[in-house]
């Protein structure tokens, strides 16, 4: 655990320095989409000389690397407040996206793939794998505004965009959306973990000793099962806050995804690298929550240094 904490800090500075040069390689200046093009001139250059952005790239470089050890992520170049605040106001909406997104994929997933398992080459196990390729095939653009025209325009079930009051009806077709694509994946790793260690001889020791089916599926099966699972649930469950940002954007979500994309849209530098570190970071801090959870499915395993 202490050297997946270490190989944390090259990872975090590499995605640092990747998303500092490229979104201040990118075309368009931020000062001209702050003051419009009507601007003079001097006004043009007091500002650029107020937000810094008229010193040498490395010195802006060297800047944002000192706070960031800091832990200062710097101010919003258009409205001036702390990105640490813009980013911990957004950061619950986008959990509580993720966290229902993964719900409904392991919900789904896990059944389906176990049930196709146990009726291999049957309606059932047929049904499911077409809809996990239809799951694979969907992409979030354009699933999502699928669901807003059924659900929302035509049936009126449900609303259209937005958080709302925080209530259920609003989180269901931007988790749904999002976790489609893990479903699908999850559900084929499910089916085909599953028939791998349905024809282990352990399986047939313990159904010979009268164990229940269910006994047998869930105890014995399942559990030596979850290893490829769980790499699969760790790895996508930090892929949710990437793809988070095309479904918030869909839905007019107020989370973490919808301010990326906002604070590219203004060329607001350190919103932008902010946003992007704290996704990174999650992601790696899932891989090694994913390499630990290891040794709590699977005693056997132990972790070599």
């Amino acid at each position: 655990v202490l050297r997946r904490l270490l190989f944390m800090i090259p990872v975090v500075w590499g995605v640092s320095t990747f998303v500092f040069l490229i979104i201040h390689l990118i075309p368009g200046d931020p000062i001209d989409l702050m003051l419009g093009e009507t601007a003079t001139q001097v006004d043009r250059q007091t500002l650029r000389r107020q937000l810094g952005l008229d010193r040498p790239l490395w010195q802006q470089y060297t800047t944002f690397l000192q706070r960031l050890v800091q832990g200062d992520l710097s101010q919003s170049l258009h409205n001036k407040r702390p990105v640490r605040t813009l980013i911990a106001e957004r950061l619950p909406a986008t959990a509580s996206l993720a966290l229902a997104a993964l719900c409904v994929s392991v919900g789904l997933a896990l059944p389906l793939g176990v049930l196709a398992a146990l009726r291999p080459r049957s309606w059932l196990d047929t049904g499911s794998m077409i809809l996990a390729l239809l799951g694979v095939s969907m992409p979030n653009f354009w699933l999502g505004p699928l669901l807003i025209l059924v659900f929302s325009i035509q049936i009126g079930w449900l609303p259209v965009s937005g958080r709302g009051d925080g209530s259920l009806p609003y989180l269901i077709l931007p988790a749904v959306t999002l976790g489609t694509g893990m479903m699908a994946v999850l559900t084929r790793m499910t089916r085909s973990s599953m028939m791998e260690t349905l024809r282990e001889d352990y399986i047939r020791t313990a159904a010979a000793k009268g164990l229940t089916t269910w006994a047998v599926v869930v105890k014995h099966a399942l559990s030596n099962a979850l290893i490829p699972l769980v790499t699969l649930i760790g790895l996508q469950g930090g892929a949710l806050l990437a793809g988070a940002v095309i479904t918030e954007t869909i839905f007019a979500w107020p989370g973490l995804g919808e301010l990326t994309v906002r604070a590219i849209q203004q060329r607001d530098y350190p919103v932008v690298q902010g946003c992007v570190l704290v996704i990174a970071l999650t992601y790696v801090v899932m891989n090694m929550v994913t390499d630990i959870l290891y040794a709590v499915v699977d005693p056997r395993i132990r972790f070599e240094a």
